[in-house]
């Protein structure tokens, strides 16, 4: 049974968060599709570029990203494009170390991603994702 475009850009959405928040690298690499790119603020051209930034997480960081307001509108049978606003929570420090909740005040960024998806012989891939920022604590952004 195949599933429709818009749940399949949807489930794409949140297996970004859910792969890159349990440190789950390869599964989130293989998300994107080969020529993807990755704008965070930094650009990243390519899944080999997207990999290798992954590398270079601190393995103290711990974060959740929140997706809401997730709208997929479908371009043609083999494309669309989506937003979905962020609510992100993060955290760096050897309290991440453990199973323990990590006490911390507010969220660390609130925005929204914008991508482009598209049909592959594979299924569903991201072909672009940008992230945009409406407000964003840089307390948290310091390593």
């Amino acid at each position: 049974m195949s599933i429709d475009t818009r749940t399949a850009c949807t489930d794409l959405f949140i297996s970004y968060a859910r792969h890159v928040d349990f440190g789950e690298y390869d599964q989130f690499v293989g998300l994107f599709t080969d020529d993807a790119t990755l704008d965070l603020g930094f650009h990243l051209a390519g899944k080999d570029a997207i990999a290798r930034s992954m590398t270079k997480r601190n393995p103290e960081l711990r974060s959740r990203h929140v997706l809401t307001n997730i709208h997929i509108d479908i371009i043609g049978e083999q494309e669309a494009q989506g937003i979905a606003y962020l609510s992100l929570y993060r955290f760096t420090g050897p309290e991440t170390l453990t199973d323990a909740p990590v006490v911390f005040d507010s969220p660390s960024a609130v925005g929204h991603y914008t991508n482009r998806f598209v049909c592959t012989e594979q299924g569903w891939k991201i072909a672009s994702c940008r992230l945009s920022l409406a407000f964003r604590n840089p307390e948290h952004f310091a390593y």
